[in-house]
């Protein structure tokens, strides 16, 4: 059972980290913005896969076209979002900053936005897909303990609105962050004797 806590805890903090900085994530990019902006983005850049690690995580043991689906969200969902974060968070940020004040936004930082945020939004509608499959398959073969997987729907449609901007994006991420953890919890995920049957 510690296993399975454990293992639990590790698959939660990706989620819950991302809902914690969201906190701090400013919600609009200018020169004083800017650096919280760049700073808060390129950590993002090891956090934002990890949710999706995390998720497939939950059927690395099966086989089955289920599970594969579930990886394949999880991986488009990780590659595209982390895009959104380089070009619009990074990249974005640095440039702005570069700037300094009083400067008005280039139309070429507007561009970076342009192409970040349809890149985000396959990462984020991935996502939706990936924890529509995995929440459905988890109540089946959990019953009533696969009732936490439903956390990931709201949390990921929340993200998919809010990004991890305060309040619908942290409430998203830390959603998600729960319910993997839950789920974990709930599968016996982790301990020896139940990995091969989750």
């Amino acid at each position: 059972m510690a296993r399975t806590r454990t293992y639990a805890v590790l698959l939660a903090l990706p989620g819950l980290a991302l809902a914690v900085a969201g906190l701090f994530h400013p919600h609009g990019l200018n020169y004083d913005t800017s650096w919280r902006w760049f700073a808060l983005h390129v950590p993002g850049l090891l956090v934002f896969p990890l949710v999706g690690v995390a998720l497939a995580a939950l059927v690395r043991r099966r086989t089955d076209p289920v599970a594969w689906l579930v990886r394949l969200s999880a991986y488009v969902y990780a590659t595209f979002y982390t895009a959104l974060d380089v070009v619009s968070g990074i990249g974005a940020g640095w440039v702005t900053h570069q700037l300094g004040p009083d400067e008005p936004r280039p139309p070429a930082v507007s561009a970076m936005f342009g192409i970040g945020t349809p890149l985000g939004e396959v990462g984020s509608w991935s996502l939706l897909v990936c924890v529509v499959v995995l929440a459905v398959d988890q109540l089946a073969r959990l019953r009533l303990r696969g009732l936490v997987g439903l956390l990931l729907l709201p949390g990921a449609y929340l993200v998919h609105i809010g990004h991890i901007f305060a309040p619908e994006g942290v409430a998203g991420m830390a959603l998600i962050g729960i319910g993997t953890g839950a789920l974990a919890l709930a599968g016996g995920f982790g301990a020896r004797d139940t990995d091969a049957d989750a």
